[in-house]
């Protein structure tokens, strides 16, 4: 069929509709045109407004970290930081070679700075930090010659103590990717600085402060044009700890230097002292040291890896793990009264040499144990046994329990090991550190079959057997403490039977002086001792000091025992290395001690040579120094190093040390601390 063209009329009528309906169109637009430009004006000049305004992170000053007395431990200095804006080294090229040359640095570092996108857009980028006085007198003297460039106030952490108690310290970097990731809802930014380790860590948030805000106006190609003011930061507060600062100073230097003596057979150790009735920390130190500021402003990798060859960022004192010897005697002997296998009255006949009972003499594992020394001790009772840490007391100790278990079920299999958990040994004490390790354990059948299980090749045996229970019971075989568990565990029965949660803080304070926390001393458990167990185990601890065969009586000889009573245990550690581990705990003034110190020098040799000495000088210094409660107050005062100790001889094995406590001008609290702005949108 033939369709024809639509007639004249019907045309016409389309062609009025579809210009009707373009006019509505065009109406609709001008009329929306009108709404935005009349009516809605305020609010879109508003939205334009705020386009140009772009806030950028002022960082708040960090607070300072004080011992006990309010001290300055970590603080802040103020230094001049040399910045270059952007926009001036795009319209000056010139001025980053002047810069450079200025500087003794390359062109390329300096783009490079400019190029990190760690720095805010909108504000200067810092070039360098800590500027020599002279190059900042030189910028500011011939401005015309650097456009653009500016110094600004800044600060850096500082270390009154120097090397003493930096791993127990910690350090701030700069944020990483992880922690950014981690604490993103707390308003991080590319570049803030971060408690990367010890106390720096552990208390980041209140050391942190709270950011402010610098309303930067930008134009439309992003330059800054103008500031509408700023919201300041709050400081963070101040970090007050229970640790002495100046005691803190004598156990670090008597350690490294007691480790110096030997020469290379000893590259490690640590010491830590507290109050047994609280749980205060009194001082925690760890060798080998290391400079703390090579962390400032980023660390050198000459500086990094001779941390890493050496070690010495580790924290010994709570990472590093050491076997007991003679001081786990402790568990042995509590778990042998508490549980009725022997009285204080028992004896057994310390002949110097040992023989498991049924042994067949050339039997497989059929040995002869000895004493340290081959010393006899005679019929002795236990209080005696720890006085002169008889091993052949306690070797009979170990068996009597395996044995009695085994033919009628006596005491359960672990007596020796449930004592030393109720003691604290073999778990994480708690303390407000970071980065406790969890690998420290207690010997047993449990972890014998577990270690045959996951690596049969290298654990062939996963039974346990009377010669293990043996070891067990002075301090060997697989049993592994840190010097802090050391510690918890001796103080738990220094004072009766409660075992703390070690603290080294005791509370924050406001930059305005304000206590914002205080934090109370924490209970983890209970143990409890029958009065004549307990004076039982004390007469020996105090033997081990007071009476002239006692095991450390030559390394406390002159020490002023008739005012300041002191107990204590010395260790041997047979350990894979030629030099068995050295190890002391002593405490005071007893019956009620407001002091404890445990030492380790790993590859020291016998307890009373080599920790014993270092325990020494710091209950010397205690003697002249006697602890006052720990003070919440703003930190005024930075810490004066102690001089070297002088030390005279005042009999065989011992010294006296005698240290000054100096402290230098009070500063203000409220100095500057700022950094400069890094912060981004």
């Amino acid at each position: 069929m033939t369709v024809s063209e639509p007639s004249a009329p019907r045309t016409v009528i389309r062609l009025r509709v579809l210009g009707v309906v373009v006019a509505a169109l065009f109406s609709l637009m001008f009329i929306r045109l009108w709404y935005l430009q009349v009516l809605d004006t305020s609010a879109y000049s508003k939205t334009v407004t705020a386009n140009q305004v772009r806030p950028v992170e002022v960082p708040a000053p960090r607070g300072l970290i004080a011992d006990r007395n309010n001290n300055i431990i970590v603080g802040d200095q103020v230094t001049q930081d040399i910045t270059l804006s952007r926009v001036a080294a795009q319209e000056h090229p010139a001025v980053v070679g002047q810069l450079a040359a200025l500087l003794g640095m390359s062109s390329a570092q300096i783009e490079a700075d400019l190029a990190n996108v760690q720095y805010s857009l909108y504000k200067p980028v810092p070039i360098l930090e800590n500027a020599p006085l002279s190059d900042v007198l030189y910028i500011g003297e011939h401005a015309s010659m650097f456009p653009g460039v500016s110094t600004v106030a800044d600060t850096n952490r500082t270390y009154p103590l120097g090397q003493t108690g930096v791993q127990m310290l910690g350090y701030v970097g700069q944020i990483s990717s992880q922690q950014l990731q981690a604490h993103q809802s707390q308003g991080y930014q590319l570049g803030d600085l971060f408690g990367q380790s010890g106390l720096e860590g552990q208390h980041q948030a209140e050391l942190r402060g709270s950011p402010g805000i610098d309303k930067v106006e930008v134009d439309a190609h992003g330059q800054v044009v103008g500031s509408l003011g700023e919201t300041p930061p709050t400081a963070g507060d101040d970090l007050v700890t229970n640790i002495d600062s100046g005691l803190e100073q004598t156990l670090q230097q008597a350690l490294d230097a007691e480790i110096a003596s030997l020469k290379g057979k000893s590259t490690e150790g640590a010491a830590v002292a507290l109050d047994p009735q609280t749980g205060a920390v009194l001082a925690l130190v760890s060798s080998p040291t290391y400079d703390p500021t090579w962390w400032t402003n980023g660390i050198s990798t000459v500086h990094y890896h001779q941390i890493q060859a050496t070690g010495a960022q580790n924290n010994n004192a709570i990472q590093g793990l050491y076997t007991p010897g003679s001081t786990f005697k402790l568990a042995t002997a509590t778990a042998a009264l508490q549980t009725g296998l022997i009285s204080p009255s028992f004896t057994y006949n310390d002949t110097g040499a040992y023989t498991v009972p049924g042994c067949k003499t050339g039997g497989a594992g059929c040995v002869t144990y000895h004493d340290n020394e081959g010393e006899v001790g005679g019929r002795i009772n236990v209080s005696q046994a720890l006085t002169v840490s008889s091993d052949i007391f306690f070797y009979n100790l170990g068996v009597s329990f395996w044995n009695d278990y085994k033919a009628n079920g006596r005491y359960g299999e672990a007596p020796i090991q449930n004592a030393a958990a109720q003691l604290g040994y073999g778990d994480v004490t708690g303390i407000d550190l970071p980065n406790e390790t969890h690998l420290a354990r207690v010997d047993s059948p449990t972890v014998v079959l577990r270690e045959h299980t996951q690596d049969p090749k290298d654990y062939p045996n996963g039974q346990w057997f009377t010669g293990n229970n043996l070891e067990l019971a002075f301090g060997q075989g697989g049993t592994v403490i840190t010097p802090l568990e050391q510690a918890v565990a001796y103080a738990t029965f220094a004072n009766g039977g409660t075992r703390y949660v070690p603290q080294v803080a005791a509370g924050t304070v406001n930059a305005h002086g304000k206590v914002v926390r205080t934090i109370a001393p924490k209970v983890a458990g209970h143990i409890t001792y029958s009065p004549a167990n307990y004076q039982a185990m004390l007469q020996g601890f105090e033997g081990v000091i007071q009476n002239s065969k006692g095991t450390a009586a030559p390394a406390f000889a002159g020490f002023p025992l008739s005012t300041f009573p002191l107990a204590g245990k010395t260790g041997t550690a047979t350990t894979n290395e030629q030099q068995p581990n050295s190890w002391f705990v002593g405490w005071g003034p007893v019956p009620n001690p407001r002091y404890l110190i445990a030492v380790v020098v790993q590859g020291g040799g016998f307890g009373s040579q080599a920790a014993a000495p270092v325990a020494r000088q710091g209950f010397d210094y205690l003697v002249t120094h006697p602890e006052s409660p720990t003070h919440l107050g703003p930190a005024t005062t930075p810490v004066v190093p102690l001089p070297p100790p002088t030390t005279t001889t005042t009999g065989p094995g011992s010294t006296t040390t005698t240290t000054s406590k100096t402290s230098a001008k009070p500063r203000a609290l409220g100095a500057t601390r700022r950094r400069a702005g890094r912060g981004g949108l």
